[in-house]
């Protein structure tokens, strides 16, 4: 019997799986070790970002990569298709600190492998890569995005992604509460980087109460000088304890997990990060306790959005106004979730699926 953990069991015998294509990719005189990960082109090629982690398994964080590789790319298929994009899901993901070995003969690298795909995969920024990044990559592979404007692109994805996710807290607060905003509202974000120190200021601006962590406390020293009405907890663990409406995990994946989702008291969740749910079964456990969780691939779609959109001539408005559309996605999810008396998070898979099957039949 495999191991329905290992990587070969999740491509090809989990329902996890059904990717395209996995590539493997090293280049010794740089030290690159990354993989690319192709779930779906049904809809399009295949789009995501770059990521850049040190796994922290000491045992085999090549395989901790992969796995990872390997669910974000399965989750890019369905943003896309729930975002309206004609692209299907990809992801990539750089072994390595950064902070430590990242170089421009490593990026380079990195994008000669990219290219090597013919346009089946576009790449773009995630943890750990920068606009800066991509413009070094796009010197090597003309499918890259996420590029500053100074050489053709859109500049910092963050900014629409933080919008989108303020358009899906809007619309849980419509199904919540019955009206489209967070004013009065006590919002607890982990994780004030790329994305969350964006939607602290949609919140404020909405008229919301805003509590934050992370744990990079210049990211939070950053916040609180600018917006000194902010609050700030020592860590994730006090955040989901304390007293909230809506809780925002905008940091890494598997934030809601069998310990954290007893101790919420948050009646929304709806945050930026990738892969929210820490295992299948989660989703049932947080509608069993009343708490009303937005899919974090459709509510995070705005960065994906302008990049999208990068690839046919930037043009902001364009993409915010389709990001906008974010708010009327996750509400429809919603209804689609309590006609079939389903989590959402099991409607929007079900959605998504649908359109991915149409674009394999057309």
């Amino acid at each position: 019997m495999p191991n329905p953990l290992s990587p070969l069991a999740t491509l090809f015998r989990s329902d996890l799986g059904g990717h395209e294509q996995v590539l493997l990719c090293q280049d010794r005189e740089s030290g690159l070790k990354a993989v690319i990960a192709l779930h779906s082109t049904a809809l399009g090629p295949a789009l995501g970002g770059t990521r850049f982690h040190a796994y922290a398994s000491e045992e085999n964080p090549e395989e901790a990569a992969l796995l990872d590789a390997l669910n974000l790319a399965r989750g890019m298929s369905y943003k896309n298709a729930l975002a309206g994009l004609d692209h299907g899901g990809g992801k990539a993901v750089i072994l390595g600190d950064p902070e430590e070995i990242k170089t421009e003969k490593l990026l380079l690298a990195y994008g000669r492998f990219v290219a090597s795909l013919g346009g089946r995969y576009v790449t773009a920024c995630d943890v750990g890569t920068y606009v800066s990044d991509m413009d070094v990559v796009a010197r090597e592979c003309p499918w890259t995005t996420g590029r500053s404007p100074e050489n053709g692109g859109a500049g910092d994805s963050s900014v629409l992604t933080a919008f989108g996710v303020f358009q899906g807290m809007r619309a849980s607060a419509q199904a919540s509460w019955g009206a489209p905003t967070l004013r009065g509202r006590r919002v607890g974000i982990a994780g004030v980087g790329k994305v969350g120190h964006h939607l602290v200021e949609h919140l404020l601006e909405d008229g919301a109460e805003v509590v934050v962590t992370d744990v990079r406390g210049e990211s939070v020293d950053r916040v609180l000088a600018r917006h000194p009405r902010v609050q700030a907890v020592r860590d994730t663990e006090a955040l989901v304890r304390a007293d909230l409406d809506v809780y925002a995990p905008c940091a890494l994946g598997g934030a809601l997990d069998d310990a954290t989702v007893p101790v919420l008291t948050a009646k929304v969740v709806c945050g930026a990060a990738n892969n929210q749910l820490a295992h299948p079964g989660v989703e049932k456990d947080l509608a069993g306790r009343g708490i009303l969780y937005a899919p974090d691939y459709v509510v995070n779609a705005g960065g994906v959005i302008q990049v999208a959109d990068e690839l046919h001539g930037f043009d902001f408005d364009r993409a915010k106004a389709k990001a906008t559309k974010i708010f009327d996605t996750t509400l429809a999810i919603f209804d689609r979730a309590q006609t079939d008396g389903i989590p959402p998070a099991a409607a929007a898979d079900r959605l998504a699926e649908h359109r991915m099957a149409e674009g394999h039949d057309a």
